[in-house]
């Protein structure tokens, strides 16, 4: 066993390592090459998605739809995009105040908004941890200690939305039909179940999986000798990463202990309210639905596109409204319901954050020139 001394030291190196890494990759990741590639082709998907739904609607009367749009009910569904920025980020910051405490509240919903906008303009929403972890970096929060957040929050996420999901489907009383739903289903059950599987693993026997690391690692060096330094330092790095992430772990959840079960809490709220924004756009189309039978929808295409491998879930998002939809929101009325949905959901969220990342990036840009020149 490891003396304190040692751990905190190895805890010390890791973070340098890890944010010098995260310089490195955020130079990849967050360019505007990247990101103006990104936007593209999430704004080209949706369009092209939604105009197929146009095209197979009544184009007249769905032209007609948007002169009949209710506008009282857009500020609230304004009010609920709020409501899911504030709770997106209040679950974020409840841990990571603990880690950095004096950090303000901005931080955290600066995070949050990266978080939505890179993930919305990258593949299976892989830019989204990232983008929190710049955020949170610029404010002076270790990157390890971000990546402990980010990882705990998934966990709540991991856990609650399959079980939304299960509970969708029987509410939905086998009203489901085979096809795209059922294929999109078990992709994203099958994801969760793996990802659910690490984190579990990692969480519980941390230190289990850094052994085995290690013993895979030497096994791989004696097979290819000339690069067992390299595989040697990448084991040691992940090792020590792995420490970390079990001392922060066990700081926070056994310190804390109700600070999970309040991330989960934070989540069923945050998605509940996501859920019930449909009810108000139906509403503000003049569509009188069963509020069980929206949430029930809603939560299965929430559920089927979070881990969609296109930017935002674009396409795949359209075709589940398309299906699921379709039994209650007449053919003519879903091309503008679909626009709507993702608007509130997606674009609107996107954009605060893409505002805070390019003006983050714009001013890191800046300080660079002037230190280099300086």
């Amino acid at each position: 066993m490891l003396s304190e001394e040692k751990i905190e030291i190895a805890e010390e190196t890791m973070s340098i390592k890890a944010s010098t890494a995260t310089e490195s990759s955020t130079k990849q990741l967050f360019n505007k090459s990247m990101i103006l590639k990104g936007a593209m082709w999430l704004g080209l998907l949706t369009i092209a998605s939604v105009a197929v739904v146009f095209f197979y609607s009544h184009t007249g009367d769905t032209i007609r739809a948007f002169s009949s749009i209710q506008l009282k009910y857009m500020p609230i569904c304004l009010g609920m995009v709020f409501i899911d920025l504030m709770l997106g980020s209040w679950r974020n910051h409840i841990f990571i105040q603990k880690l950095k405490p004096g950090l303000s509240h901005w931080a955290s919903f600066k995070a949050n908004v990266a978080n939505m906008f890179m993930g919305a303009i990258t593949p299976f929403h892989s830019g989204a941890g990232p983008a929190q972890l710049y955020v949170y970096n610029r404010h002076g929060v270790k990157v390890l200690d971000g990546f402990i957040v980010s990882l705990i929050n998934m966990g709540a996420t991991l856990l609650f939305m399959p079980l939304a999901g299960l509970l969708a489907i029987w509410a939905m009383n086998n009203q489901l039909e085979s096809g795209l739903i059922t294929i999109l289903l078990k992709y994203g059950f099958s994801v969760f179940f793996i990802f659910g599987a690490v984190f579990i693993l990692a969480f519980w026997k941390p230190l289990w999986i850094g052994s085995v690391l290690m013993k895979i690692t030497a096994a791989i060096s004696r097979i290819w000798p000339a690069k067992k330094d390299g595989i040697t330092k990448w084991a040691d790095t992940s090792y020590a990463n792995i420490l970390h992430y079990q001392q922060i772990c066990k700081k926070l959840l056994t310190h804390h202990p109700l600070l999970f079960p309040l991330s989960l809490l934070i989540t069923t709220l945050l998605y509940l309210n996501k859920y019930c924004m449909q009810y108000v756009i139906l509403l503000g189309l003049g569509i009188h639905a069963d509020i069980l039978q929206v949430i029930s929808i809603q939560i299965l295409i929430q559920f089927m596109i979070y881990f969609a491998p296109s930017p935002g879930g674009s396409g795949f998002a359209e075709a589940g409204i398309a299906v699921l939809f379709s039994r209650i929101v007449p053919t003519s009325i879903l091309p503008v319901f679909t626009l709507l949905q993702r608007s509130f959901l997606l674009f609107f969220p996107a954009l605060i954050g893409a505002f805070v990342v390019l003006n983050l990036l714009k001013t890191h840009t800046i300080k660079v020139h002037t230190s280099n020149h300086g």
